[in-house]
């Protein structure tokens, strides 16, 4: 139908306003869990992000509206449904700030492995972060736990990040070890992620070199093969210049 909203007319419209509600999701998030929000301050932080949160469902129930095929759609963007429908896991709705990686892309140039690295970088760096935070509003308070502070959470993430667990910090509430298996199973994908960059870079260097022997090869063919059609060229001039034998034979000299 001419003149009906698409969905790449949506996301382009709406981009940058979800942006900023996720960057403001994130100050918000950040400062309740790093300050230990109480009473009145807690409560408009909690009602900010529940706002916050209204906006990204709009979002969501709008791009299933506008889906040629919904049930296609829906079955493509279930991390998305349930971000939206499960207050527990809204935070992760702030992966949607990947769209301001998309300026450190640009920078990068249009290249593949560009692309990739700083999608991963950023992702990682987020995914670390907003692990910390979940991990401290989570175990702060509990009884018997090991992880009291931001500087303890974020040690404790990236060592789980990147597979490494100590074991000197482990969650004890059932929110706590949520967050580490959902850290585990993003961490074991981006390490192949960056395993698989790093093997593509490679890759393209060796390349890059073989395409350089190979220009160099084909420049000492060329010349090769211009010093032969010179050589060629002063023999026949040569070859005028000599005095005709009368019998029809070779020039003499």
């Amino acid at each position: 139908m001419a003149g009906r909203l698409t969905q790449e007319q949506w996301r382009r419209r709406t981009d940058w306003p979800i942006t900023l509600a996720a960057l403001l999701f994130l100050v918000v998030y950040s400062v309740s869990v790093l300050a230990d929000l109480h009473g009145g301050a807690a409560e408009v932080a909690e009602w900010t992000m529940w706002g916050i949160w209204i906006v990204f469902v709009i979002d969501y129930v709008v791009m299933l509206a506008l889906a040629e095929h919904r049930l296609l759609w829906f079955a493509q963007h279930v991390p998305q449904f349930l971000v939206v429908v499960l207050p527990m896991l809204r935070p992760l709705r702030l992966l949607r700030l990947l769209t301001l990686f998309d300026l450190l892309r640009r920078a990068t140039g249009t290249w593949l492995r560009g692309r990739v690295t700083g999608y991963v970088l950023g992702t990682a760096a987020l995914l670390v972060y907003l692990a910390s935070l979940a991990e401290l509003e989570a175990e702060r308070h509990a009884a018997g736990s090991q992880i009291r502070d931001f500087g303890d959470a974020l040690w404790w993430a990236c060592e789980t990040v990147t597979t490494v667990g100590y074991g000197e910090r482990v969650p004890v509430t059932l929110e706590g070890r949520l967050v580490a298996v959902g850290l585990m199973v993003a961490g074991l994908a981006l390490l192949g992620v960056i395993t698989a960059t790093i093997a593509s870079w490679m890759v393209e260097r060796v390349a890059d070199a073989d395409r350089a022997s190979e220009a160099v090869t084909a420049q000492h063919v060329d010349a090769l093969a211009a010093r032969v059609e010179e050589l060629t060229a002063q023999i026949a001039a040569l070859q005028e210049r000599l005095p005709q034998d009368p019998r029809g034979g070779p020039p003499t000299r």
